[in-house]
């Protein structure tokens, strides 16, 4: 079976999920989107209320906020592939739960297995601190968290880049700046793959 067929599998598997209480709530469970052969993997928290309604990635307003700081970053969004930690909307976009986490997170350890992206991208707290614990990464006291925003990580042959997410901005437009200077570092280190892969590709 090749990746997109078992990308398709478990995305069956996604939306059929009922191992957490998410389930009783949600309109859509949230498959990742982009291409199965994507080097650039987005690591988001959970859907907002617009993407659980339509059942698509990043459309509604930090959707809008994502378009524009790949834009800046000279990034398409359309060789990235986009996921969440939290495949369920968050009631009342509370904080997702321990074993939420632990229930959901098999979901994305398929995709990062199925696809092997070259850069992962985790978008806020959640999915840095659970990308963190994944490839055995020591975070910093939570008071001083915001300061691995920016700041790659390599873990074997994968780039790790903790980032904000995109509804920090809605939030508290006073740290755009930031957020653009950190997604262009993400583009840069985009850019440099394309230019390595361009180099060792067979004549």
């Amino acid at each position: 079976m090749g990746v997109l067929d078992s990308l398709k599998t478990l995305n069956q598997a996604i939306r059929a999920c009922t191992r957490c209480r998410l389930a009783e709530t949600r309109i859509h469970a949230l498959c990742g989107e982009g291409p199965p052969d994507a080097d650039l993997l987005l690591v988001a928290q959970a859907p907002g209320r617009v993407e659980d309604r339509e059942g698509r990635m990043f459309i509604g307003p930090s959707g809008h906020v994502l378009d524009e700081l790949l834009q800046s970053a000279a990034i398409d969004r359309r060789a990235v592939y986009m996921t969440n930690l939290v495949k369920c909307m968050l009631p009342k976009y509370r904080r997702p739960k321990a074993d939420e986490i632990a229930s959901c997170s098999r979901w994305l350890e398929g995709e990062l297995a199925l696809i092997h992206p070259t850069v992962v991208a985790s978008l806020g707290f959640f999915a840095t601190r659970f990308l963190f614990g994944r490839y055995g990464l020591a975070l910093p006291p939570k008071a001083e968290f915001s300061g691995v925003y920016g700041r790659r990580v390599a873990v074997g042959d994968t780039i790790l880049l903790p980032l904000q997410h995109p509804a920090a901005v809605l939030y508290n437009p006073a740290i755009k700046a930031v957020m653009v200077r950190n997604y262009r570092l993400l583009g840069e280190i985009f850019v440099d793959l394309i230019k390595i892969r361009k180099r060792t590709r067979p004549p």
